[in-house]
């Protein structure tokens, strides 16, 4: 995905994110690891766009900062999943990709929940 392709609203982006992680699992070779693995990142990588959703709908700013902020932490636990599959599994241009996305959702995420805490705060 070229940049200029890449969503800038963060419910649309980790939507097509879980789409991503959707699809992968689909290839992934069907060994117990694959099975296995494939179970562990598609719960992780689809659950970001749940929790981002749900933030939208948070009942206050705190409820949107928790929420968010596990959106954050499965980022993080399918960035995991996803080194695990390309170093043992499947290293191919998508995986990478899905890795590089993780990265910028990470740090997008991050600054969404900061600039939350800070107006929290004023």
């Amino acid at each position: 995905m070229d940049r200029s392709s890449v969503p800038f609203d963060i419910k649309e982006r980790t939507f097509l994110f879980g789409v991503r992680i959707v699809k992968l699992v689909n290839v992934l070779p069907r060994s117990i690891a694959g099975i296995e693995i494939g179970r562990q990142v598609i719960r992780s990588g689809t659950s970001i766009g749940a929790n981002v959703e749900e933030a939208d709908g948070a009942e206050s700013k705190k409820d949107f900062i928790h929420k968010m902020s596990i959106a954050r932490k499965e980022v993080r636990e399918t960035r995991y999943w996803l080194r695990i599959i390309q170093t043992s599994l499947l290293d191919n241009a998508e995986v990478a990709g899905l890795i590089q996305e993780s990265d910028q959702l990470v740090r997008i995420l991050s600054k969404i929940i900061a600039n939350a805490k800070k107006s929290l705060n004023q």
